[in-house]
Formats: structure tokens, C-alpha cells, sequence
């Protein structure tokens, strides 16, 4: 998910400014202030007036939740239906940065107010409080999974605050806490997004900061780098990737680079998907050679498809007939990549201003999906906001 999706770059300047830039100050210490999180459709003090985007009156996306401030990337959907969304510490400092969305479109502290405040008072105590929390996902039995890459403001990660957290929803506890170290999440990493093997108990990011996978054990808790600055991990730098018609460019003058992203796990459990951001290529694996720490980097290498072109994309998702569902950011859509290759049409819609990250209902019957408006934040509008709408989690029924 990019989330603001995160970048590959090769000097830590270019690397803080592109997504971060000189605007993103008030989320560079613990010490911020706070944003709060509201359903509200008031324009950013920060934005230009624009008009929103209207709904296509045949369009299928129904309003969840929305949300002004402070932007919103992941979604994640429960068995019995309860919605979670996080809200990175980017341009803003969340209250909330994870939160349980209401049925009435208001935000609650998940899972609770102490794992939600991140100050100075509790700046000896990363691994137990959410420093930027980047994706959220339930896995097969129900469990709520979060990644923190802890890296506010994408400047760079917090000593010992890299984690992979479990919360089981029914008791809204925290179950399980994996750090992350600094050996396979680097100073200038940036963990994206995440996706769970609950059969043989192992976890695969996508690492966006210098662009590699990442495999966590999760019995034991230990966690291994893998194909770091492959070909298949980096941002395609021949490209001029856009949204709205126009490409992005940061405070700097350099375009967007966004290595490896989005992410997506076979329903059986047998090959996982990923794509650079800027790329228009779609990559698997046997996520059995993953598993095998007797594998080089240069023989997982040799077992890595290249599925061929899909859209540039931020969030990936998988169906039971192993359709890739593709936020493809550049024209407002939702497309899905069929077994056989086709690239298929599924929604396209003006609101959808960077579709991020994708949800499926337990039953595999409905779709949601988050807009984060990445391209309409500061970074990359020469330090002003032009979101023109509030931020959304949508939702749609898929056909049979």
C-alpha cells in the first residue's frame, strides 16, 4: 500500500523527501501534536478549494466511512464485520492511528488509547505503542494483524519500533508482538504491508524503503530479509507513473519511485503475488522455496514468474479463483488480473482519488477498499493540500 506507499531511493535525503518532504515536520517527533480523526467533509485547512468528485450514478461503491483528516491507507474487515482502518503518521499525528470504525462512521482507539499515543513520555517503549502504523489485516481464523514500520514522516525508523502485532478481536488484546530488527528492517526500511499463512504459521511483507520481502516465523518469532534490491523489488525508474493526468514530483524535483508494495497471498496458500508500485510488472513465488532458509537470495531468485503487465497499482488482493484485484491509482479504478492474464475492468470511479488497500468480507462476496489521495497531499503539490474530497472506505459487492 504505499502507501503513501514508500519509496525507493538511494540517498537517505532523496529518500525522506519524496513522500515526506519538509511538510511532514509534524510528524518527526513523538513529541507532535495530535490530529484527531472526523467524519466530517469540512476542507483542510491546508487544502485549495476544489470540487469533489461525483459518483457515477451506476456506480457500485457505497460510503463506509469518510474522513477529512488525517488520511487513512489500510482497512481490514472481520468475520463477523467489524472494520478497522490505520492512519499513518505522515502529514498529520492521528490520535488514532489505529482505529475501529464505528457503524456510525466514528473512530475508536484500537485497542486501546495506551497503544494509540506515541510522545515523549513513552518514547522509551516503542515495541508497545503504534509509531506509524502502515497496513491492518485479518487473517483466515479471524485475527487482526498490524504493521508498524515505525517511521514517522518516513524519515526513518525508531530504534527497536519495527513490529508485526496479532490482536484477537474477541477480547481486543493483544496476543502476539514480533519485532522486527534492525538487521532485516533497516534505518531507511519502510515495512508496507502484510499478508499471513495461518497453515504453516509464517508472515510476508513487502518492504518498500530499499525493496526487498520480508518472512517472519511466526512461531518463533524470527524474521529473515530476502531478495533485497532484486530487479523484482524496485521501482521501474523508465517510467513517468501519474494520477490526474499528472506525474509526481516531490519538493526536490524528483519523481516518484515506489519499490515493492503491494501484496497478495494465494487463497491456497501456494504462491505469493507482489509488484513495485511504479512498475507496470506483476511478480510470484512458491512461498514453500520462502520458507526455506537454506535458499540464497540468488535461488529464490531463479524461482521468481514474471506474470507480465499489469496496471501500476498500490494494494493487491486475491480471490478464490485467484483473480489479482489491482488499485490501479492512474484512472480511478479497480481492475483484476484473470488466471489466464486478462486484465479486467471492475470499477472505475472519479472518487476513487488513489485507491489504496483492499478488504474481502469473510465470505469472499464483498470488496473494500480504501482512497488515501497520496497524489493530492503536500508532498507533491509544492506544500499544498489539494484534496478536493474526504478520505473513504468503500465497499462493493463482486458478481458471482
Amino acid at each position: 500500500m504505499l502507501q503513501q506507499s514508500m519509496l525507493g531511493f538511494t540517498t537517505p535525503l532523496r529518500y525522506a523527501s519524496l513522500l515526506a518532504g519538509v511538510w511532514l515536520s509534524a510528524c518527526s517527533s513523538p513529541s507532535s501534536s495530535p490530529t484527531n480523526h472526523a467524519a466530517t467533509t469540512t476542507n483542510s485547512a491546508d487544502s485549495t478549494a476544489a470540487s469533489a468528485p461525483v459518483a457515477p450514478a451506476n456506480s457500485p461503491l457505497q460510503v463506509v466511512a469518510q474522513f477529512r483528516e488525517p488520511q487513512i491507507v489500510g482497512v481490514a474487515v472481520t468475520p463477523d464485520g467489524r472494520v478497522f482502518g490505520d492512519f499513518p503518521r505522515w502529514d498529520n499525528n492521528p490520535v488514532n492511528p489505529v482505529a475501529e470504525i464505528m457503524p456510525d462512521g466514528s473512530v475508536k482507539g484500537y485497542p486501546d488509547a495506551n497503544w494509540n499515543l506515541w510522545n515523549e513520555t513513552v518514547r522509551n517503549e516503542p515495541q508497545k505503542h503504534w509509531i506509524c502504523p502502515q497496513s491492518v489485516h485479518v487473517d483466515k481464523t479471524g485475527m487482526l494483524w498490524v504493521l508498524d514500520p515505525a517511521s514517522p514522516g518516513i524519515k526513518g525508523t525508531v530504534p527497536g519500533g519495527p513490529k508485526l502485532v496479532k490482536i484477537d478481536p474477541k477480547t481486543d488484546k493483544v496476543v502476539q508482538n514480533i519485532s522486527i530488527p534492525e538487521s532485516v528492517a533497516s534505518r531507511k526500511s519502510y515495512l508496507n504491508d502484510v499478508r499471513v499463512d495461518t497453515q504453516n504459521q509464517y508472515a510476508y511483507i513487502t518492504e518498500s524503503g530499499v525493496g526487498s520481502l520480508v518472512v517472519v516465523d511466526l512461531k518463533s518469532g524470527k524474521s529473515r530479509k530476502l531478495l533485497a534490491q532484486h530487479a523484482s523489488m524496485m521501482a521501474d525508474t523508465t517510467l513517468n507513473i501519474k494520477a490526474d493526468g499528472k506525474e509526481l514530483i516531490d519538493p526536490s524535483g524528483n519523481k516518484a519511485r515506489f519499490n515493492a508494495d503491494g501484496i497478495a497471498l494465494s487463497q491456497d496458500l501456494q504462491y505469493l503475488y507482489w509488484k513495485p508500485l511504479t512498475s507496470y510488472k506483476l511478480y510470484r513465488i512458491k512461498t514453500e522455496a520462502l520458507r526455506n532458509p537454506a535458499l540464497s537470495d540468488a535461488q529464490l531468485a531463479q524461482q521468481i514468474e514474471d506474470l507480465g503487465k499489469v496496471p501500476a497499482c498500490d494494494g493487491m488482493e486475491i480471490d478464490a479463483a485467484n483473480n489479482v484485484y489491482l488499485t490501479a491509482f492512474e484512472d480511478h479504478s479497480i481492475k483484476r488480473r484473470t488466471p489466464d492474464g486478462k486484465v479486467e475492468m471492475v470499477v472505475q470511479d472519479p472518487r476513487l482519488e488513489w485507491p489504496d488497500t483492499f478488504a474481502f468480507s469473510a465470505d469472499g462476496k464483498t470488496l473494500y477498499i480504501t482512497n488515501s489521495a497520496i497524489h493530492k497531499t503536500p508532498t507533491w503539490n509544492k506544500g499544498i493540500g489539494k484534496q478536493d474530497q474526504p478520505y473513504h472506505i468503500f465497499k462493493m459487492a463482486l458478481a458471482k
